[in-house]
């Protein structure tokens, strides 16, 4: 049976790091909100899972992930579960823990990109916060931005296993998700992300790595991939970008 993952349409957001999970291991998946919208398929689908009363536990939002009669919810969550299946996990057990623990500070790292332009509450529209915006995107840019990057650069090089991974010797879901992680940012703040080579090279030549990928270059290339916009995580407003120091 395919995968069914529950996400919104129309932006990549939070589902896509599940996404490349999926499209690298050319797994057999269901976008569920991008099908037809019948009884089955569509928004109404997955808004029914979330409002279900006969699911013991419902996911409080997406992405989930459904497999059989399991539901799994938070990203961080669903890739652990699918990493092993789709060989996209280290193999040692302990290895496996470090691998999630960084896919869940990446979830950190994407909470505070949400926040540059939704600093107050996520209820408000951008523009009713824009001030507010445009200091909490300052500190980000250059505070919070260096320390994580700076962080992921250290774990690429401190690998014992070298530098091409960031959590063993082969590809991990999590060298996928900081592929996604470095595209986001490039989008978000190209002025800020311009030099990002120079000082964050080996994640540079991993987001290359994977994008070089056979099954990835080709989701990239198809329309699978919805293009950034301004209705997900990585947002593009002009007035929240900078140069880099």
């Amino acid at each position: 049976m395919a995968y069914e993952l529950y996400y919104w349409d129309g932006l990549q957001g939070r589902g896509e790091f599940v996404r490349l999970a999926l499209e690298e291991a050319q797994a057999a998946y269901v976008d569920v909100a991008r099908g037809e919208k019948t009884d089955s398929l569509g928004i109404g689908a997955m808004m029914a899972k979330l409002d279900s009363r006969s699911d013991a536990y419902p996911p409080f939002a997406p992405p989930f992930l459904k497999d059989g009669d399991l539901l799994i919810p938070q990203t961080a969550n669903i890739l652990f579960y699918l990493g092993p299946k789709l060989s996209l996990a280290p193999r040692d057990e302990g290895l496996r823990y470090v691998a999630n623990g960084l896919q869940l500070t990446i979830a950190d790292l994407v909470t505070e990109v949400h926040d540059t332009h939704h600093p107050i509450a996520s209820g408000l529209y951008y523009e009713d916060q824009k001030g507010e915006a445009k200091a909490r995107s300052a500190d980000f840019l250059a505070h919070r931005m260096p320390k994580f990057l700076g962080y992921f650069e250290r774990v690429l090089v401190q690998n014992p296993s070298g530098p091409q991974h960031m959590a063993g010797d082969t590809l991990t879901y999590v060298d996928l998700s900081i592929f996604q992680i470095v595209e986001g940012l490039r989008y978000a703040f190209p002025k800020a992300t311009k030099h990002l080579a120079d000082h964050y090279p080996h994640i540079v030549a991993l987001r290359d790595a994977v994008a070089a990928r056979p099954n990835i270059a080709a989701y990239l290339a198809s329309p699978r991939r919805l293009p950034f916009n301004e209705t997900g995580i990585f947002r593009h407003y002009p007035e929240l970008d900078r140069s880099a120091r």
